[in-house]
């Protein structure tokens, strides 16, 4: 297998406008017909009533948001956008294809706009700022515009040389799609085995697919928007990110967010014992087994330049 090289900081010459200048307010036009897709997920969901539930989707939906959760924290954010750590290229493609399974478009493009977002954190730049363009807007609002659409490729030059993500990037809908299929036919699979279960494939579809999706999706970007709202900051960092307890249970630790935007880089976002991370403790796993190594502790640097711990 071959080994991923890694960098410790990504030279980016963004070309972008001061970021103290705000964006044109033109380019932060939403794109609602390219985002009827989107739309749909979530009224689709209303199928529930419909379809009824029963502990077999229940219980694959869970599981699926918790897997797609760890593809997201784990590989999308601490690996692809800001390299915590170095794993094995196979496992750096599953990574990718697991994030890709939360239907939050490819790993370059995701990565991208996470650095733009810590290059202009909470400035006129920042596309995904609460302070600057509002709640909505940093929750969910920023990646419907004709501007974030496409990947930012000048922050992600060392991403963009593995062939594999740029067409996962491309075909970003593959995975999506494979895995709403596949669902669909496991529960016909179950229906046909155990008739007396009550599962269906359009009822796995609607709960393993469409509901965990679309938790997983408020799940993930309330670390943009209530993540830079409410919380207690820590560390005094040049934006207004907060650490919230609360939030780092839904988020599977990525709610200690000051502790982040302090020192980004590291694999562990849960600096102290107490803070709870469930993100490390998976990829800590890894490291013995392998899969993954050299995650990137938390310096003492960041540990002592602090007064509320």
């Amino acid at each position: 297998m071959e080994e991923v090289t890694t960098i410790n900081e990504v030279n980016i010459q963004s070309g972008q406008v001061p970021a103290n200048q705000p964006i044109d307010a033109g380019e932060l036009r939403v794109q609602w017909v390219r985002c009827l897709p989107f739309i749909a997920i979530h009224l689709a969901c209303l199928l529930v009533f419909v379809v009824g539930w029963n502990w077999v989707v229940i219980s694959t939906a869970v599981a699926l948001f918790v897997v797609r959760a760890f593809g997201i924290t784990g590989f999308y954010h601490r690996y692809f956008s800001h390299r915590a750590f170095k794993t094995w290229r196979p496992i750096q493609f599953l990574g990718a294809c697991l994030g890709n399974a939360a239907v939050q478009r490819g790993p370059i493009w995701w990565a991208s706009h996470h650095r733009v977002h810590h290059h202009h954190s909470d400035t006129g730049q920042d596309a995904h700022s609460p302070e600057h363009h509002g709640f909505w807007f940093s929750h969910m609002g920023w990646f419907m515009t004709k501007k974030n659409y496409e990947t930012v490729e000048r922050y992600v030059p060392d991403l963009l040389k593995y062939p594999e993500l740029r067409f996962l990037n491309r075909y970003d809908w593959i995975v999506p799609g494979l895995l709403a299929i596949g669902l669909y036919l496991f529960g016909t699979w179950i229906g046909r085995a155990w008739p007396d279960s009550g599962v269906s494939g359009f009822q796995m579809f609607v709960w393993g697919f469409l509901v965990s999706t679309t938790a997983l999706y408020h799940t993930t970007f309330s670390v943009n928007s209530l993540a830079h709202k409410f919380g207690w900051r820590t560390y005094d960092t040049r934006d207004d990110s907060r650490n919230s307890f609360i939030l780092s249970l839904f988020t599977f630790g990525e709610g200690w967010h000051n502790n982040h935007h302090h020192f980004p880089n590291s694999a562990r976002n849960g600096f102290r014992w107490w803070q709870y991370d469930p993100t490390y403790y998976t990829l800590w796993l890894m490291a013995r087994i392998g899969l993954v190594w050299d995650l990137k502790p938390v310096p003492k640097h960041a540990l002592d330049d602090n007064s509320n711990h």
